[in-house]
């Protein structure tokens, strides 16, 4: 299924990160923090400003972001867990 956000909006993907700590212990699944860098799979179209022109949007599909602890709203889209969430929640892109 074809996903495309409204507005201002992006699709994200977690990326996990590492199951050992530097010191080689591996972190059980249950003490495992939500990862904060994800890849943006899709974009919307940008806001509008008060003309009604686009602002365009600062991220584009297959950029690595780093976006806030409790940032977005969690779906599954065919049967994968995503995030929507504002280009505002974003905090960086990873270059």
């Amino acid at each position: 299924m074809a996903f495309t956000p409204l507005h201002d909006r992006v699709l994200v993907r977690r990326v996990e990160g590492d199951e050992k700590t530097k010191g080689g212990l591996i972190i059980p699944d249950t003490a495992k923090e939500k990862p904060a860098e994800g890849e943006v799979i899709s974009v919307g179209a940008g806001a509008k400003d008060d003309d009604g022109d686009r602002i365009a949007m600062d991220v584009k599909a297959g950029d690595r972001i780093l976006f806030g602890k409790w940032s977005g709203t969690e779906v599954q889209i065919d049967g994968e867990d995503l995030l929507i969430m504002k280009e505002s929640d974003i905090l960086g892109i990873i270059a």
